[in-house]
């Protein structure tokens, strides 16, 4: 006859599941309100104090429970930079979602870097927001696990690097716009077309490049490692690039900008050389932003529909927070399509 098997001590129930605050606190040496302080973001807590508790946290898999979970009426959206017509359209997709389900937006600047500070994180887990975007930006292991921890869901809007397969992301056809936007000139008639790409560091800037490298060899056309050269996304960029590229006495008779902004930085290194657009040169962006339509001439472009981006990445983060993520696509590439307007034209006799 068989022995009856012990029963589990609550001690070994525990284990396969998540730790209560209780024990995380018994086994860090402090109070359950502390612990509390620090699921709050409470600035009233000791530095190692609160890093003993954060890891413990992380290390236990740490979920705040829905009915703890008291979600304020907010999304925060982050950006790397916020200075720029680019994340207008990134707010007002973003706007669009939250006006329609009753929440308001949160701004923040991470100052050029690709991942926020420490003292955001706090921030945000004191807010208890509906959800985080982060624009061209990501998050840190300890920033991911701390969001997770309060069970605030995040996803990454045009992530700057590989955000991982385990987060959610909404992003563009990139490659296929620069391989669009570089098949446009190349059936115009040109062959010796230049590139200002943005920062190397961005994965949208790579694959942009990448898509007009592909074009101009599908084509049969060198790829001049002297015509591709890096810029930031900013107007200044294109103005300082393009001048190196049409002050040379084999200047291209075409160029890929990279983005609207260094395309219009483009424009004014090209009057500054008495070089008129397209019937000297042919410029083409990327983005679609509205200046592209009022410039003269009017730009061709490649449109990132970034309005559209920013509500699926709203709309993402607040199906996450029901708990839908398992039934949503979390990696999302919506399409770019190119718009041909005044800026491009087949080439005059070579300069």
């Amino acid at each position: 006859m068989t022995s009856p098997q012990p029963a589990e001590t609550p001690t070994q129930k525990r284990s396969a599941q998540t730790a209560t605050l209780a024990e995380i606190a018994r086994e860090a040496g402090v109070s359950a309100p502390t612990v509390s302080k620090v699921l709050n973001g409470r600035a009233d807590v000791a530095p190692a104090t609160r890093a003993r508790v954060e890891d413990l946290l992380r290390a236990h898999g740490y979920r705040r429970r829905r009915a703890e979970s008291s979600r304020s009426p907010l999304i925060d959206l982050v950006f790397h930079e916020l200075e720029s017509a680019w994340a207008m359209e990134v707010i007002r997709g973003v706007e669009n979602v939250a006006r329609d389900t009753g929440l308001s937006v949160v701004l923040s600047e991470s100052a050029g870097r690709l991942t926020p500070g420490r003292t955001w994180a706090d921030q945000v887990a004191a807010r208890r927001p509906h959800g985080v975007i982060l624009v061209l930006s990501g998050l840190d292991e300890s920033q991911r696990a701390l969001l997770t921890s309060r069970s605030i869901p995040f996803v990454v809007m045009d992530p700057a690097g590989d955000p991982g397969a385990d987060v959610p992301s909404i992003g563009a056809t990139n490659w296929q716009g620069g391989l669009a936007a570089t098949r446009h000139l190349v059936d115009l008639g040109h062959t010796r077309i230049g590139a200002i790409s943005g920062p190397t560091r961005m994965m949208c800037s790579r694959a942009r490049v990448d898509g007009y490298r592909a074009a101009l060899e599908t084509a049969g056309l060198p790829v001049a490692p002297d015509l591709i050269l890096t810029g930031d996304f900013h107007h200044e960029a294109g103005y300082r690039q393009g001048l190196e590229l049409l002050r040379r006495p084999d200047r291209p008779t075409a160029v890929f900008a990279g983005n609207d902004l260094q395309a219009l930085g483009l424009y004014e290194a090209a009057r500054e050389l008495g070089l008129r657009i397209p019937q000297d040169l042919s410029v083409v962006g990327f983005d679609d932003l509205p200046v592209a339509r009022w410039v003269g001439p009017p730009l061709t472009t490649v449109r990132q529909p970034l309005m559209e981006m920013a509500e699926a990445a709203a709309r993402l983060v607040l199906d996450l927070g029901r708990g839908e993520g398992a039934s949503t696509a979390t990696r999302v590439e919506l399409a770019t399509s190119l718009e041909v307007r005044s800026s491009t034209a087949p080439p005059r006799e070579a300069p």
